[in-house]
């Protein structure tokens, strides 16, 4: 399984994504599931998969060998002149994939499964983010729906929907990220360190902003052992319900 959040805030967007795919309990492995592309001042895309590791690699190689240099690879995702029309291409070629392993083609439950989502912004339009389901149709981002989840996203979601605001600093938005995948590591042995973390700041068409966070990185540690600590603190400040 997997874990990746797409969050956008009044500053711009945040993602997110775990790093651990497992072929059963005891096959585990690493491997990136967050993707970039970069046209310095023109646009920053970044993507992130869940679901059949197969299906998801074979996607982004299909995107990458068709950004290259040569003139007649096209459509390419360097081509899209907005943000919609990325998600129309990835949505795309997601289905192109499956089509060459699937013959019904790919629903939700089968064993090509596999979920997206694509963020950035290209110049002349706002920062944005998309989430494409599996059988290639997309939504995006809203003010009453600001953040998207794939994968394992049962643990981690109601921090986010508790404590998310937009006015919040990409600083606090990190912070709130690393609690949501800190109780989902918790919580589900097939999501697990090191996390990709990316920040994008409106209008900055860069990707110099770029983390990788292991288990042994002090501040991730801070804020695991402190969330614990303040849950239990919380929990002991509640009303007993006496019956």
């Amino acid at each position: 399984m997997t874990y990746c959040v797409g969050m956008r805030i009044n500053r711009g967007l945040v993602f997110m994504s775990d790093t651990r795919t497992n072929a059963g309990v005891d096959n585990f492995a690493t491997t990136g599931k967050m993707f970039t592309w970069t046209i310095e001042g023109e646009r920053k895309i970044t993507i992130m998969t869940a679901g059949n590791l197969a299906t998801t690699q074979a996607m982004i190689s299909l995107l990458e060998e068709r950004s290259k240099a040569v003139e007649d690879r096209d459509p390419s995702i360097l081509r899209q002149n907005t943000m919609f029309q990325v998600a129309r291409l990835v949505g795309a070629t997601l289905k192109e994939v499956i089509s060459d392993s699937s013959p019904n083609g790919q629903t939700s439950d089968d064993q090509f499964h596999a979920s997206i989502i694509v963020g950035g912004q290209i110049s002349g339009g706002k920062p944005t983010i998309f989430m494409i389901y599996p059988e290639g149709n997309f939504i995006e981002i809203t003010d009453d729906t600001p953040f998207f989840q794939i994968g394992e996203t049962k643990y981690g979601k109601p921090i986010l929907v508790r404590a998310y605001d937009p006015e919040m600093s990409f600083e606090d938005a990190v912070k709130l990220l690393l609690v949501s995948f800190d109780s989902t590591v918790k919580s589900n042995l097939s999501v697990g360190l090191p996390f990709d973390l990316e920040i994008y700041e409106t209008d900055t068409y860069n990707s110099d902003r770029h983390k990788r966070i292991d288990a042994s990185d002090p501040v991730y540690q801070s804020i695991s052992n402190g969330w614990g600590d303040a849950l239990k603190d919380a929990f002991q400040k509640l009303p007993t319900y006496r019956i």
